[in-house]
């Protein structure tokens, strides 16, 4: 598909299943097809029919696209790979010291930080409610999350380990030996990078956030969003933002090119990062990016890949007229940034776990510097 295509709903968004949600006054077996057909009278009925051709609530538990199993040992053994900084080289960095749990699922840096120190290319995306995108990273190379879980771990400038010394790491501790084997019974050597990048997947498929303020609306209670919000959401689907951030996560499921009508400033777009180009060598992905999901976006600041707006509604305007050549009014902006804060769900409430004790032969972390350039003390 051109990136200048139009945003069509695809089958991906398959995964908003009828949810149950915690107000009395949602019918935890609707749909927003349902709410709209049984409460034509409502005042947000034509709203609300809109929106539900465009959007659906994120369902109370996922399931992975690819439909592989997500056995609770298979979740607990991911959980506790996710939030284990000996998955690096240096012993310093995780997956949750990029994707923090507690933070949206990212680390509220512009650019990542990671091994010696050294400064990412790239924003860190949200891991939350990913397993609805329909790929992973900016540019979308990686086809799911496990293919994903197995990039950072390997990346130089991030956890700078090697497939080997981290299945060297892992057989060395009889804790990660008995949760390989309870999250994949019967196979005789368990412990291998591809199940390792599996666990991850399993766990970060349970990150998900539904029961949000839009949510509750688009299943029909009216009073879960303001005036103010609801003129966000007319406003948001008058300017067109839904041809590109629809669907159940708002986004995540198409490529376009970031100043489709008009380049944003070099700050925000630098000319390096080509984007999807590094992928496909193909130039019409030249500064390509996958259209960022819009779930919990109020959450998590910086925004764009280059990481350099701070403040939602400076990202509002910037995508108002980098992709649809609309100067929004201010009182525009402000409702469309009020409506976005709706977008925020119920954030999952996760338990460190106890990781497991290294054994005798567990590798030893190998030290980092500081930069050259850093201060002195």
């Amino acid at each position: 598909m051109s990136p200048r295509s139009v945003f069509l709903l695809s089958t991906a968004l398959a995964f908003a299943a009828p949810a149950a949600f915690a107000q009395e006054a949602a019918d935890p077996t609707a749909t927003p097809e349902a709410a709209v057909a049984e409460a034509p009278g409502s005042p947000d009925a034509e709203l609300r029919a809109e929106a539900a051709e465009w959007f659906q609530p994120i369902p109370r538990a996922a399931e992975l696209p690819s439909g592989r199993p997500m056995t609770q040992p298979r979740i607990e053994l991911g959980k506790t790979l996710f939030f284990d900084p000996r998955m690096s080289l240096s012993g310093v960095f995780s997956c949750q010291s990029c994707h923090n749990v507690g933070l949206g699922g990212t680390d509220m840096l512009e650019t990542s930080v990671g091994h010696g120190w050294q400064q990412g290319p790239r924003n860190s995306p949200t891991m939350l409610n990913a397993v609805f995108n329909a790929a992973q990273f900016w540019d979308g190379r990686a086809e799911d999350m496990a293919e994903q879980a197995k990039g950072p771990v390997q990346a130089g400038v991030e956890m700078n380990n090697t497939p080997d010394n981290l299945i060297e790491t892992l057989q060395s501790m009889p804790g990660y030996v008995e949760l390989f084997q309870a999250a994949f019974p019967g196979e005789e050597q368990p412990i291998t990078f591809d199940n390792f990048a599996l666990a991850i997947e399993a766990f970060e498929a349970t990150l998900i956030t539904p029961n949000s303020a839009f949510d509750q609306w688009l299943m029909g209670i009216d009073g879960a969003m303001n005036d103010q919000e609801k003129s966000g959401l007319r406003a948001y689907l008058d300017a067109g933002c839904q041809s590109c951030h629809a669907g159940v996560n708002f986004g995540g499921q198409e490529y376009y090119p970031f100043g489709l009508i008009e380049a944003p400033d070099a700050s925000v777009r630098p000319e390096g990062d080509v984007g999807r180009y590094q992928v496909t060598q193909t130039e019409d992905d030249q500064y390509v990016f996958r259209a960022a999901p819009l779930r919990n976006v109020a959450m998590t600041p910086p925004y764009f890949h280059s990481g350099v707006i701070w403040e939602l509604e400076d990202a509002v305007r910037i995508m108002s007229s980098a992709q649809l050549g609309t100067e929004l009014t201010d009182e525009q902006a402000t409702d469309i940034t009020a409506f976005l804060g709706t977008l925020t769900g119920e954030q999952p409430q996760i338990v460190h776990p106890i990781l497991p004790v290294r054994g005798e032969t567990t590798p030893r972390p190998q030290p980092i510097s500081l930069p050259a350039n850093a201060p002195a003390e």
